[in-house]
Formats: C-alpha cells, sequence, structure tokens
C-alpha cells in the first residue's frame, strides 16, 4: 500500500507512541526523515535515532526523551505542509511557534533546519512541522 504522506506518518507516529509512553518509535526511513530526527535530537525532542537496514528501505528507530515525571519532552507536534496544500515561507516570514517556546522545521535550500537557523542564514522554504 502506498503511503500519500510519509512525514505526516512519523510525526504521527511520534505522537501516538508519546501518549502511550514508549520508549522507543519505529518507522521506515528515508532521507528525509532523518534530517528530520536530526534536527529533533540537536534541538533536544528526542533521545536518539538510528538507521537499520533491513534489506528494504530501511527501518528508522527514534528513542524518545521522557521527563524525570516521566512527562514527553515533546508536548505538541504538528505537520504544517501537505502534500493536497505546500506552506512555503519567505526569508523575511519565518514566524515563532509558541512565542519562541517551540520550533518549526523548515527544509531550505540550504538542507533542514529550524526556524532559527533559517532566519540566521536568512533563508526561506517550505514549513514541514512545528514542534513545542
Amino acid at each position: 500500500m502506498s503511503m500519500t504522506d510519509p512525514i505526516a506518518d512519523l510525526l504521527t507516529r511520534i505522537r501516538n507512541a508519546l501518549q502511550a509512553g514508549f520508549p522507543v518509535v519505529e518507522a521506515p526511513a528515508s532521507h528525509l526523515k532523518e534530517e528530520l530526527c536530526r534536527v529533533l535530537k540537536q534541538e533536544g525532542y528526542i533521545s536518539d535515532y538510528a538507521r537499520e537496514e533491513d534489506g528494504k528501505q530501511g527501518i528508522l528507530r527514534v528513542t524518545l526523551k521522557y521527563s524525570s515525571e516521566r512527562t514527553p519532552v515533546i508536548t505538541g507536534i504538528r505537520r504544517i505542509s501537505k502534500p493536497s496544500l505546500r506552506v512555503y515561507t519567505g526569508k523575511r516570514e519565518v514566524r515563532l511557534v509558541r512565542s519562541g517556546l517551540g520550533i518549526s522545521i523548515v527544509t531550505t535550500s540550504n538542507g533542514v533546519m529550524t526556524d532559527r537557523q533559517a532566519r540566521k542564514e536568512n533563508v526561506g522554504g517550505e514549513v514541514l512541522c512545528e514542534v513545542w
């Protein structure tokens, strides 16, 4: 069965695993999903991620992060740009998420980065998702 939005599938798997309290979530791997996980790890929203080969496209294993009280570090994660409606932002219109308490993940010509890095490098691009 083909999947129309693999990024939304990854975000939904992460959201559901956090609500269920799972330590690890698995999803089919792709280069864009790895870059998204790299940004989430760099910003401290997940503990780690690893790609494992299975003879097909590979499996992306994401280790989720919880506080000492077992509450998830990620309180919300939302897909912005969808296959049916792409959302692009210019270099001057990159907006803050939750008054700067969250991040948007943007794919630019310089790679996948946070909204903060996009403003610093003065580039715009497609807004993939918001995390807070």
